[in-house]
């Protein structure tokens, strides 16, 4: 898959999983917050908790599921972006959660998967 095609579909699985999220009562504040340590897709609200949350999107489990691409080195990286993020912008709150959605878009179907608190 070429570059172009990579990026087409990933932004469309953020909106996807945004689009659900929101459906599920969560506001998304920040999207795509990057900074030397990494990128954070969404940035949610749950209630009284701030979410951070990785998108993984796929058109075939031919290279396995999205979530596998979570690995603990990536999850390393998001922590530290996520610490940057709250001295960015001041957050102090206690609530944090770190959740993956999945995204696999194949044969006109789009399957979403959420696990919460990942890491």
């Amino acid at each position: 898959m070429s570059n172009n095609r990579r990026h087409i579909l990933g932004r469309y699985g953020e909106e996807a999983a945004a689009n659900y999220l929101t459906a599920l009562g969560y506001e998304i504040v920040e999207r795509n917050f990057a900074c030397r340590a990494g990128e954070i897709d969404l940035i949610a609200r749950d209630k009284d908790a701030w979410v951070f949350v990785e998108v993984k999107t796929r058109s075939s489990k031919g290279f396995g599921d999205p979530f596998e691409a979570i690995t603990e080195l990536k999850l390393a990286k998001m922590r530290k972006t996520i610490a940057q993020w709250r001295a960015d912008r001041q957050v102090h709150a206690l609530k944090l959660r770190l959740d993956a959605v999945s995204v696999l878009v194949s044969h006109g179907r789009v399957h979403i998967e959420h696990l919460k608190q990942v890491a």
